[in-house]
């Protein structure tokens, strides 16, 4: 584990090349997208209905069966 230092740098780190968690390379933000910002189609929210209701039954209705 290393240890911080008040002039942003840390053990193993050459004198004034502190990393920064926050600098992002490559451009890889530009290309990613966050789920919110999807589209998704009326049948995969059809599967997904479909999961939860099979996820009710297991959780719900199977245990009274038993």
């Amino acid at each position: 584990m290393t240890a911080d230092h008040d002039d942003g740098t840390t053990h193993g780190d050459a004198p004034g090349t502190a990393h920064d968690p926050d600098a992002h390379e490559g451009g890889e933000a530009d290309q990613r997208v966050t789920s919110p910002m999807q589209q998704y189609s009326m049948g995969k929210a059809g599967v997904g209905f479909l999961v939860l209701l099979v996820g009710l039954a297991v959780a719900y209705v199977l245990p009274t069966l038993v």
